[in-house]
């Protein structure tokens, strides 16, 4: 297979415009191991291609590095690939019905929201000043459903999901999991 270069912009199955560089490429081997169950270089290499990044297995056994990426054993047994800062809300559910990955996300939100809204397919959040950003980047190291990113200031996050209806259930889902004690 042949490597991408340049500033070419890819538009893979997700429909979302990327540059074809390294950081972009990096960031999409992330989200696909958040997002998916792979569980060999070959899966991932399928779909790096499908979303406009096709690599040599070179580029990929580097960029699996570069991203700290490791195989593990998930719950069920089987073993894929996944990054060490990175776990996607969809593990499997602890014993109390919460996955591990919204576990963490509670830890970094309770204490830190002080507000929650939402308006068309935007969730507003507001934290003490200085914790915006921090609250932000943890919500960003999980793969969350509906969310396609944020933006922070010194005490406000936005939040901008795909719609409308997601923006609202994801502001209630994330006051409830930042009230919890």
């Amino acid at each position: 297979m042949s490597e991408q270069t340049g500033s070419e912009s890819s538009n893979g199955a997700s429909g979302v415009g990327r540059p074809s560089t390294r950081a972009a490429r990096l960031q999409m081997v992330r989200q696909l191991l958040a997002d998916n169950v792979v569980t060999s270089q070959a899966q991932l290499s399928e779909l790096l291609a499908r979303e406009g990044f096709p690599v040599t297995q070179a580029t990929m056994s580097r960029d699996l590095d570069e991203v700290n990426a490791a195989k593990t054993r998930l719950a069920d047994g089987t073993i894929a690939y996944a990054v060490a800062d990175q776990v996607p809300l969809a593990t499997v559910p602890e014993s109390n019905g919460q996955g591990r990955g919204e576990q963490q996300l509670a830890k970094i939100l309770t204490g830190l929201v002080v507000s929650v809204a939402h308006a068309s397919n935007f969730v507003i959040v507001h934290t003490p000043a200085g914790a915006a950003q921090y609250v932000a980047s943890g919500i960003d190291k999980h793969s969350i459903d509906g969310v396609l990113g944020t933006i922070a200031g010194d005490d406000t996050i936005l939040i901008i999901c795909s719609d409308d209806t997601t923006a609202g259930r994801r502001a209630e889902w994330m006051l409830r999991i930042s009230s919890r004690s």
